[in-house]
């Protein structure tokens, strides 16, 4: 392994995209292709490398997200950019962006710098959308939390009777935020 920087190898002991690290299992270098400085590899290490499935990865190329893929004798072969490109795809993915609309940024990306304000539009308006959503979220995790208290509350004292009486603004005082982030509409 002593051909490879440090850095890199440690990526390959966990999935790139997981917030946890995760111990997985190093990928055969002794399989992997290197082209002049670039190292390649096969669809089966990008899986253990990023913690997709192959199947994934093929549907993402079938689909047109990963436009700089090559292929050796009908092999798919990853390059550092695909597995970039895959980050970037994960992470649109998780903000609930549809499959197509990553494919246009994916191929906007393709085309230099005069889709710049294409890409930066298509993200803004996805960053507006994740940030509603996480407000909403957050109104429900509000309410998730004042139930939580109330029940524990009602399990305490064997009833719903003294805890229904201090609604909806006679909450303890660390509660009573979280009752009235829970009921905003």
């Amino acid at each position: 392994h002593n051909e490879y920087p440090p850095y890199f190898l440690r990526s390959l002991t966990r999935p790139l995209f997981s917030d946890k690290i995760i111990l997985r299992h190093k990928v055969d270098f002794r399989s992997s292709i290197i082209l002049g400085r670039y190292v390649m590899y096969t669809i089966g290490q990008v899986a253990t490398m990023t913690g997709l499935s192959v199947s994934t990865l093929r549907y993402y190329d079938k689909e047109g997200l990963l436009p700089h893929l090559t292929r050796s004798s009908g092999i798919r072969q990853f390059s550092d950019r695909d597995i970039e490109t895959l980050r970037m795809v994960e992470c649109l993915k998780k903000t609930g962006m549809e499959i197509r609309d990553i494919k246009q940024f994916t191929l906007w990306c393709t085309q230099g710098s005069a889709t710049y304000p294409q890409r930066h539009a298509l993200l803004l308006e996805q960053k507006e959308r994740l940030e509603s959503e996480i407000s909403r979220m957050e109104v429900a995790l509000a309410m998730l939390r004042f139930k939580c208290w109330y029940y524990e509350q009602a399990m305490r004292d064997g009833n719903e009777d003294r805890v229904h009486a201090m609604l909806p603004d006679q909450l303890p005082p660390d509660i009573q935020p979280i009752y009235d982030h829970a009921h905003e509409t």
